[in-house]
């Protein structure tokens, strides 16, 4: 464990560290005020903040924020005190630093080039990631949950943001920070780091499996009949399930609203399939479109 010890207390790599100690805990401790208001609301309790009004915002908030302000702001004195900032020599343009790490909040980012072609890795889904983000307001239809913290009653909300939050964005940073070596190959926290390490992995694309070329006219139909399934499959399934049993819902959502949720949805999910296939299967693309530049799926 000595490498992964060296690369955890490393200086530019021990904030990294603390936000995600610190993120896990508050998300912890978010869960737990959670179940225990939904315990209260199951035994006919009141939840503090479910039908207050008129709520004092000095004490339980901009107090609480002012005892915060000054001690991240002693913390944040003694932390530079202590360890000096991780500077290295000017960039010289002849010498390109391996392994060529993207700042800590674009490694995510980083890490999805190896699973997605890069003007979807580093386009298209980071301004899905916006487009979504903007949208929650106008499609969360939900009215419960506003004020206190509960999980039973918008439990679905809850589950899809832990997990395209933590799962699809934080350990993507965690990968890259701790788990990407020079190359950009994967590194367990018991290897030491080989600038010399070369692995061939014969990575293949979907149809190649079949023995069909992927760049192929019957490739990249299958391909795309592979990729268009998904998408409309993915969205078509739910539909038929809550029209089934529970049509009031999609009545309350509308078209518009159900069509942005599942697209988003199944989009998210593409990533962790993505990410089997690469890792597991080594198939590295599902549908090869060579025309308008080389698009890849």
């Amino acid at each position: 464990m000595n490498p992964f010890i060296e690369i955890i207390t490393q200086p530019d790599n021990i904030a990294i560290v603390i936000m995600i100690i610190m993120v896990s805990f508050f998300m912890a401790w978010a869960f737990q005020q959670a179940f225990e208001n939904d315990r209260r609301l199951a035994a006919g309790l009141p939840v503090e903040g479910e039908n207050d009004n008129f709520v004092d915002t000095f004490k339980p908030l901009v107090r609480i924020e002012l005892i915060i302000a000054l001690v991240v702001m002693v913390g944040l004195t003694i932390w530079s005190i202590a360890i000096d900032a991780p500077l290295e020599e000017i960039a010289n343009p002849t010498i390109t630093p391996n392994p060529a790490k993207a700042p800590w909040y674009f490694l995510g980012l980083q890490e999805l080039l190896v699973y997605f072609d890069p003007w979807l890795a580093g386009v298209v889904l980071p301004s899905l990631i916006v487009v979504g983000l903007l949208a929650i307001p106008y499609i969360d239809i939900n009215p419960k949950g506003n004020g206190y913290y509960t999980f039973a009653e918008r439990k679905y909300a809850i589950i899809i943001f832990s997990f395209g939050f933590f799962v699809l964005w934080l350990l993507l940073i965690v990968i890259g920070v701790f788990f990407r070596g020079p190359g950009w190959l994967w590194y367990w926290p018991w290897q030491e780091w080989d600038h010399a390490r070369v692995v061939f992995e014969p990575t293949k694309d979907l149809t190649s499996v079949i023995g069909i070329d992927s760049r192929s006219i019957p490739g990249i139909i299958i391909g795309g009949i592979v990729v268009v399934s998904y998408l409309v499959g993915g969205m078509v399934a739910p539909y038929l399930y809550w029209k089934k049993n529970n049509p009031e819902l999609l009545k309350q959502l509308g078209m518009v609203r159900y069509i942005t949720i599942t697209f988003l949805f199944v989009t998210m999910m593409s990533i962790p399939i993505k990410m089997i296939l690469r890792l597991v299967f080594l198939v590295k693309y599902v549908w090869i479109i060579p025309w308008f530049g080389g698009i890849n799926f």
